[in-house]
């Protein structure tokens, strides 16, 4: 299965879900491979704190195109805290062409349980055609009247673009919004809801992947999600 995560606007965390899932997929025993399609974001490898892994990143398969060998793949990704990830190095970032990420997925699904896409809000055709492939897109959108302003466009592309949209909320919002109301604005059934997490951001900055632990709200939506939406190794429907 391919999950995609997309945030509705800046800062909305889906970044870090997207790791979150995969590191939660991971350590139920899946083979989880983390997918960065946003060029223009900081490196997903970074929230995993795998930016020094050694190990193939874009640049060098930006010019794949056709049948990639699964088993090839899997063995020259980096691997950080259990997930095999696919990122940026830190040179200037260049489009994915559709053809690379098209081959790049098929063998990533192949060699692995789970494949976790980070996309950007403003996608490409390649971040596109993610979405299309998706089984699950998940917009991850903050509690707060700007950000569902923000979020509606978002949601809007990526209906005319994924089979199956669903809203996680980050909330509830200090205006008083909460799952439900965000869910109702934007016409997308809730997946969940993302309280906040006290410490997160502080562990991110010192380069601790999340839900390490495995405890915490984020731990505890992870797991939810992964029950409802997949059927994993070691895990229950």
């Amino acid at each position: 299965p391919l999950l995609a995560v997309v945030g509705g606007c800046g800062g909305a965390g889906a970044s870090v879900l997207a790791t979150a899932l995969a590191l939660t997929a991971a350590r139920g025993g899946a083979r989880a491979l983390l997918v960065d399609a946003d060029p223009l974001g900081g490196g997903v490898d970074l929230v995993l704190g795998g930016e020094h892994a050694p190990g193939l990143r874009w640049p060098g398969l930006s010019g794949t195109r056709g049948r990639v060998p699964s088993a090839a793949l899997a063995s020259a990704l980096p691997q950080a805290a259990g997930v095999a990830v696919l990122s940026w190095d830190r040179d200037a970032a260049l489009p994915v062409p559709v053809d690379a990420m098209a081959a790049v997925l098929a063998a990533g699904r192949q060699a692995h349980d789970l494949v976790v896409a980070d996309l950007p809000r403003a996608g490409d055709d390649a971040a596109a055609l993610a979405a299309q492939l998706a089984d699950v897109v998940l917009l991850v959108v903050p509690a707060a009247v700007r950000a569902v302003a923000a979020a509606s466009r978002v949601a809007a592309a990526l209906l005319s673009e994924a089979r199956d949209v669903r809203l996680v909320v980050r909330g509830p919002g200090a205006s008083g919004l909460d799952g439900p109301a965000v869910a109702d604005v934007l016409g997308l059934p809730l997946a969940g809801v993302l309280r906040s997490d006290p410490g997160l951001d502080l562990a991110l900055e010192r380069g601790e992947p999340p839900v390490r632990r495995g405890r915490g709200s984020l731990a505890e939506l992870s797991g939810l999600l992964l029950d409802e939406l997949l059927v994993l190794p070691g895990r229950a429907a």
